[in-house]
């Protein structure tokens, strides 16, 4: 069985387990969907996009077709944050999923959100209790059945309306670009 994956030793056995994984997804299907309101989530979304490999599709919310979940190998939900929430289209969408719908899927989510170090200390401590919505996200995708492969993650808007701190879109595309190593 010269050759044979498992009689390799382990450093030559993880570089054949690291280039087959980044074959798969290289080949894999996205689908990331979103919700914006000011735009600044939208802007993220297109730059996860723009920083995977494989076919990509992004899509607000209120445009989904669910028949094409059955099909993506790889779901990411973004939200603005409301009250540590994501959007309440982002959360109907996520309750609408039947049980273990996203089971054998590949899972991640993400938020817009305001840097807490720059706000008032009554809103610093209630960012602090209330928390922020990619987490939640994450957590109900995988009640239903998905496998998380990236930590929920959050992209900072100056203000109530963006603009998107400088260099977030790069942060994003390179947190997707993660997801592909």
């Amino acid at each position: 069985m010269e050759g044979h994956p498992l009689r390799m030793s382990g450093s030559h056995l993880m570089l054949e387990l690291h280039i087959s994984v980044r074959k798969v997804f290289k080949k894999m299907k996205v689908f990331i969907i979103y919700d914006s309101i000011y735009g600044n989530t939208e802007k993220i979304a297109q730059a996860i996009g723009n920083g995977l490999t494989g076919e990509v599709k992004v899509v607000r919310v209120g445009e989904v077709n669910p028949t094409e979940l059955k099909t993506c190998d790889l779901l990411i939900l973004g939200s603005p944050v409301h009250g540590g929430r994501a959007t309440p289209a982002i959360d109907a969408f996520i309750k609408k999923l039947p049980a273990n719908s996203l089971q054998g899927k590949s899972v991640a989510a993400f938020d817009t959100r305001f840097e807490s170090e720059d706000q008032g200390v009554g809103l610093r401590l209630l960012m602090s209790v209330i928390r922020y919505a990619a987490e939640r996200i994450a957590k109900d995708l995988v009640k239903k059945g998905g496998r998380l492969v990236a930590e929920p993650e959050g992209f900072i808007v100056e203000n109530k309306e963006g603009p998107l701190k400088q260099g977030e879109l790069e942060r994003a595309s390179k947190w997707a670009k993660e997801m592909n190593e």
